[in-house]
């Protein structure tokens, strides 16, 4: 669905983008995550053809993002961080003016708004002037705006920038919705656990580098790796000690009620002699587990080391 190979953006001396790569397929609903300046934005301008690129290429269902934004304009529908609204229309006169541009008048018009209306929850609102809405409610509607052409990809940078908690749960059930129904959705957001549960594919980018992507779950599992192991024991504690301090894999041991805390810096066979020897020695365990690590933490791992990553 998009292809981008060694994409280039300058603003002067700073670079903005600095030879991207990113594949995303159809169907995926990607969450794009980086610091402020990352090139997040950046990206999806010239994804929707807002921006020109300085280097490399980018393509979204086969057609030239670089040099065929015409053609673009079809497939995607974008929206911006900072979208504008016309408070003296009613929610419906909105949308319909947005459908005229697409040539789409009169009852067509109407049907086709109120049933995007619908989608996002607003049919109810359809006479209310837009002044008159709530935040999370604009928003909402300048998503359905976005659908009037009914586009393949949906570009949304920071779509819950805001929003309440109520507000940022009905956003999110609304874009796990239209992914199921088969939009192709890149969604950017500093909203880390919300794309977690959200999003079936993430990509962290800094200092406009892709520095890991992949299925939530597989990122976390990577990384995971260097958490500390928590072991849990009934009995033979003291004979547990003995042996994991005996271990040259293992360091920084600490302990708190009934659970053994360390840094085991072996591979997953080693993890799993380990544990044996535990057993065969008389040590009743209870669990041996890696602490689980959350989205925000593999956020700051990854953008504090700047070690390129695959999952």
């Amino acid at each position: 669905m998009i292809e981008i190979r060694d994409l280039e953006k300058r603003y002067g001396r700073f670079i903005a983008l600095n030879h991207l790569n990113l594949q995303i397929e159809k169907g995926e609903l990607f969450g794009f995550v980086g610091p402020n300046g990352a090139g997040k934005t950046t990206t999806m301008r010239i994804l929707s053809g807002l921006l020109k690129a300085d280097g490399g290429t980018a393509s979204v269902a086969g057609i030239d993002a670089l040099h065929q934004s015409q053609e673009l304009k079809s497939k995607i529908g974008y929206m911006p961080d900072f979208f504008g609204v016309y408070d003296n229309l009613r929610a419906i006169e909105y949308m319909e003016f947005y459908a005229s541009s697409y040539g789409i008048y009169g009852k067509k018009a109407t049907d086709l708004c109120m049933n995007l209306m619908d989608l996002v929850h607003l049919s109810d609102k359809a006479m209310f002037y837009v002044d008159g809405l709530s935040r999370g409610m604009k928003q909402r509607l300048c998503l359905a705006r976005s659908m009037v052409h009914n586009p393949e990809l949906l570009i949304l940078d920071e779509p819950a920038s805001g929003l309440d908690p109520r507000a940022r749960f009905e956003m999110k059930e609304i874009l796990k919705n239209l992914n199921s129904m088969g939009k192709t959705i890149i969604i950017s957001s500093h909203i880390l656990s919300e794309l977690a549960e959200m999003c079936t594919t993430i990509g962290i980018i800094d200092h406009g580098q892709m520095l890991v992507k992949g299925a939530v779950d597989d990122i976390l599992s990577h990384l995971n790796t260097s958490n500390p192991l928590v072991i849990r024991t009934l009995g033979g504690r003291d004979q547990a000690i003995k042996i994991l301090k005996e271990n040259p894999m293992v360091t920084n041991l600490s302990m708190k009620e009934q659970e053994i805390v360390i840094n085991f810096k072996g591979t997953e066979k080693q993890e799993a002699e380990l544990l044996s020897t535990l057993v065969s020695q008389g040590v009743e365990v209870l669990s041996f587990v890696r602490q689980s690590g959350n989205l925000e933490e593999v956020f700051m791992e990854i953008t504090g080391s700047k070690e390129v990553l695959s999952a």
